[in-house]
């Protein structure tokens, strides 16, 4: 199981976007991520006229390092540390490590 899944909200901790939050777009292999709006790079593409694709420099998200991010606490409205715990029926969730609280049910 993993601390930060597609879809939950982070917050970046370190590099030039320090500071900024967005969703979990994508999950690459086990240390990398695509953040939604964060870590923007310029690509230039050639047109592709079989896919039906201009060319031109096109602004897409970058893979980022999940050491460089944190799971967004709404209530403490900060980035918090994740743990994990086994609830009383067997499953296995996340939990905030600041309040105790339950991050997935």
């Amino acid at each position: 199981m993993r601390r930060i899944r597609r879809g939950d909200d982070v917050i970046v901790i370190a590099g030039r976007d320090r500071g900024r939050r967005g969703s979990v777009v994508r999950l690459l292999d086990t240390d990398r991520l695509i953040v939604e709006n964060v870590n923007m790079v310029k690509r230039h593409t050639k047109p592709n006229p079989q896919r039906n694709q201009p060319g031109g420099i096109i602004e897409k998200e970058a893979p980022i390092h999940v050491s460089n991010v944190m799971l967004y606490n709404p209530v403490t409205e900060k980035g918090d540390r994740v743990g994990f715990r086994r609830l009383d029926d067997g499953r296995k969730v996340r939990y905030f490590k600041s309040n105790n609280e339950v991050v997935d049910i």
